[in-house]
């Protein structure tokens, strides 16, 4: 039981580098053409997308690392570590991001959110006009993004996991 343990720290930790990598250099080139004020909708799609291929390489690696043998709760366990791992590292990207590099990025998010909410809805009111904002604003300070980052990953690795633990499990003769 030792071994397995590690062994799902240990790729744990490995493909949840990778993802973090994978997911942090997209940013970086996001910011670097310019366009992370715009949140392209592709950006969202390629990130889910890092994140199922690193978890099912992950419990592949997991499962030919265990004997061939993966149970649905190693592969959830390994799943949400990769997720952890790389939802953290992420998430402290998105902090020096947000207060190191690009300081001005909530502010000028916020003016971004305000046309797009002018420009779907010309007759709202001042009033419902600042209440949106001021929701709007509590949610893009860089500690509840830090947070919002983590639990984004850990659900959507959960989900990942669980799916692709279902396809993938194989469990020991005489075990579940």
């Amino acid at each position: 039981m030792e071994n397995q343990t590690a062994s799902v720290k240990k790729i744990g930790f490995n493909y949840g580098l990778i993802l973090a990598l994978l997911v942090v250099g997209l940013s970086v080139i996001v910011y670097v053409l310019g366009l992370h004020l715009d949140q392209p909708w592709w950006q969202s799609v390629l990130n889910f997308i890092f994140m199922a291929v690193c978890i099912i390489y992950g419990l592949k690696a997991f499962k030919k690392d265990n004997g061939g043998f993966l149970s649905l709760g190693e592969a959830l366990k390994t799943g949400l570590v990769i997720a952890i791992v790389s939802g953290i590292i992420g998430s402290i990207f998105t902090y020096i991001f947000i207060t190191v590099i690009e300081p001005d990025f909530i502010t000028q998010m916020l003016e971004v959110t305000q046309e797009k909410m002018i420009e779907q809805n010309p007759n709202m009111t001042q009033e419902q006009m600042d209440m949106a904002m001021g929701m709007t604003e509590k949610f893009m300070s860089p500690w509840i993004m830090f947070a919002m980052g983590l639990i984004a990953s850990l659900f959507f690795g959960f989900i990942i996991s669980l799916i692709a633990g279902l396809i993938m499990k194989q469990p020991r003769p005489n075990h579940e």
